[in-house]
Formats: C-alpha cells, sequence, structure tokens
C-alpha cells in the first residue's frame, strides 16, 4: 500500500480533508467532556480549558509537528506550530461573533484568563530568541526545548494558585461570566470513568487525524508549487485547529465562556511546545530552521495575544455588530499573517 505523501494530489488532498473533518467532529465532542470534567475535578473553567481541552485538541498539530519533523520537513514542523497560533487567537473573534450578550473579552476577563495570556506570550519569547541566536545543542537537542515545558509546568502552577487566591478580580457587571465548579444538572448519571473512556477516545482520533495530515501536507508541498512554509503555517495549522474553533463556538453556546478562552489559550501554549516535541526528532536545531516568514508568524501571535489581553484589561462591553475592537484588529492581524506568508 503506497504511502500517503506517495499518493496522486487528488488523493491526498481528499485525505487532507477527510482527516480535517475528523478532527472538527472528534473536537466537537470534547467541549462537553472538558467542561463536566472541570466541574468535576474543581480545577474551573479556565485551567481545564488549558490541561483538558487544550492538550486533546492540539494532538493533531503535535503528530503533524512531530512527523513532519522527523521527516525532515522543517518548514512544515514550524508552520504548523506557529500557524497554530495565530489561527487559534483568530478563533477567539470568531466564537465573539456567536456571543450576543456582550464582547466574549468582557464577559470572559478572570486574572487566571489573563495570566494564561502571560504565559503564552512568555513561552513563544523563548523560541523566537532561541532562532535569533547561533544554534546550540546539547545531545541534539537545543537547551530552550527543554526550558519550555519547565516554564509551562511552572506556569499552570501559578494559574492554579491564583485561581484558587487572587490577589485581583475584575470588575463585576451583569454580563460578567464566572467560571463555576459544579456539576451540570444531568452530569451526575455519567461515571467518571464513562467521561474519561470517551475523552481518550475523541482525544485519539484527533490523534490519528492529525498523522495523516502531516503526511499529506508533505504530500502536497511535494505535488504542487506551495512552500512547506505556506502549507504548514495556513493549511495544515487551520485543519489541526479546528477543534478549538469547533470547541469555542460549543462552549460560548453553552454559556462557558471561560472554557472558550481557556481552550484557545491554553491550545496556544501547547502550539510552542509543538517546537518542543519537534526539535526532539528533527536533526539539528529547529529553531535554526526558522525563517523569516516564521519568525514574522511568531511575532503577530504574541501582538494578536497582547490585543486580546488588552480587550479583557478594556473590557468594552459591546462594539460595532456586537464585536469588540480587540477581535476586529486580531482578524485583521490574521489576515495579514496570511498575506505576507504569500508575499
Amino acid at each position: 500500500m503506497p504511502a500517503i505523501a506517495d499518493l496522486p494530489l487528488w488523493a491526498v488532498v481528499g485525505v487532507f480533508v477527510a482527516s480535517a473533518a475528523a478532527i472538527a467532529l472528534a473536537g466537537s465532542k470534547l467541549s462537553g467532556i472538558a467542561d463536566a470534567l472541570a466541574d468535576r475535578t474543581g480545577m474551573g473553567e479556565v485551567v481545564a480549558g488549558a490541561l483538558f481541552v487544550g492538550a486533546a485538541t492540539s494532538l493533531p498539530g503535535a503528530i503533524t509537528s512531530v512527523t513532519t519533523a522527523a521527516q525532515g520537513a522543517a518548514g512544515l514542523a514550524i508552520g504548523n506550530a506557529l500557524g497554530g497560533l495565530t489561527a487559534q487567537t483568530a478563533f477567539i473573534a470568531i466564537a465573539d461573533l456567536f456571543y450576543r450578550r456582550a464582547n466574549l473579552e468582557h464577559a470572559a476577563a478572570s486574572a487566571t484568563g489573563l495570566a494564561q495570556g502571560v504565559l503564552l506570550v512568555a513561552l513563544l519569547a523563548m523560541p523566537l530568541i532561541a532562532a535569533a541566536e547561533p544554534p546550540v545543542t546539547v545531545f541534539g537537542v537545543h537547551p530552550v526545548s527543554l526550558l519550555i515545558p519547565l516554564a509551562y509546568g511552572f506556569g499552570l502552577k501559578l494559574l492554579s494558585r491564583i485561581q484558587t487566591a487572587p490577589m485581583w478580580k475584575p470588575v463585576e457587571t451583569e454580563e460578567t461570566r464566572e467560571a463555576i465548579s459544579e456539576p451540570d444538572e444531568g452530569d451526575g448519571a455519567v461515571t467518571d470513568r464513562s467521561l474519561w473512556l470517551r475523552f481518550l477516545l475523541f482525544a485519539g482520533i484527533t490523534a490519528v487525524a492529525g498523522y495523516a495530515i502531516g503526511r499529506a501536507s508533505i504530500g502536497i508541498v511535494g505535488a504542487t508549487a506551495l512552500s512547506e512554509t505556506a502549507v504548514g503555517t495556513i493549511f495544515s495549522a487551520i485543519a489541526n485547529s479546528l477543534p478549538e474553533l469547533v470547541t469555542a463556538i460549543a462552549a460560548v453556546r453553552l454559556g462557558a465562556v471561560s472554557l472558550a478562552v481557556g481552550d484557545v489559550i491554553g491550545g496556544n501554549a501547547f502550539e510552542v511546545m509543538f517546537l518542543s516535541a519537534a526539535d526532539l526528532f528533527y536533526d539539528g536545531s529547529i529553531y535554526a530552521a526558522m525563517t523569516e516568514q516564521d519568525r514574522t508568524t511568531g511575532l503577530i501571535a504574541m501582538l494578536m495575544t497582547a490585543v486580546l489581553l488588552l480587550g479583557m484589561i478594556r473590557r468594552q462591553k459591546s462594539g460595532p455588530g456586537n464585536i469588540g475592537f480587540e477581535s476586529a484588529l486580531v482578524l485583521l492581524l490574521y489576515a495579514g499573517s496570511v498575506v505576507l506568508i504569500f508575499l
């Protein structure tokens, strides 16, 4: 049986589309399960969004980055990770359109959500610094690849402390939605074991689909004039990020606005760790393989995150079309990042 990358272009595109659909469908199931797990663990929606949904919905992207890096396709691995950052941040703005009561950043503002965004900016700065400096490896791995997961673990510990004992809180309004930790009605009929099995099942589906996305992306690069950076940053990144879009919209419709924000920002933190994982399987420092386009995409992702943080601090209640300035600006920045890839 021929490998996915060796199939005709039409078949490769078919595998790519089918895998993206599987990722979207499985991801749509994860938001409700993660919400229930958040309630039962008492971790709260924001931290649960970072851990449960953020990790599970990021699996396809992680598999794509790791497998493509192992094949020497650094452009695909890097583009998939950094492109996922910009795409998923734009998804918060899209989810804002589905929350009609007020701007999403107004309703979901919390000390934990702001801390998540700051943690993301700090994590993203590390690979960008590594890319700007001479390549250094220890046993074939760049030291930053070891520091990123350590920094993330430390950040999660801080997030937990901030949630349990916040030193300040945003001003409550009639549109503020608190991240509650009480079980929803009807959740008691489902056992913890059943929830975890369903969670692992759907997460496993997204992981397998992510592998297929990676193989199909290599095939698309080989059969077209598109560069690895373009395919990774735009096509595979969006396909692998579909769970974040689906779960964010589903969470917003359920009223779990903090879960929606925690899902996306938490997923973005895992996108940064994709680079660490990819570096383990790449021959040399993967940060040295970053192009100017990759660095620009990373900086735009950092700028988009900063805009969202400013929006959560400003807390504009409503705007034209019920979308705030931060969401509109985030969408414009994402469109600009896509244009720059092709320029």
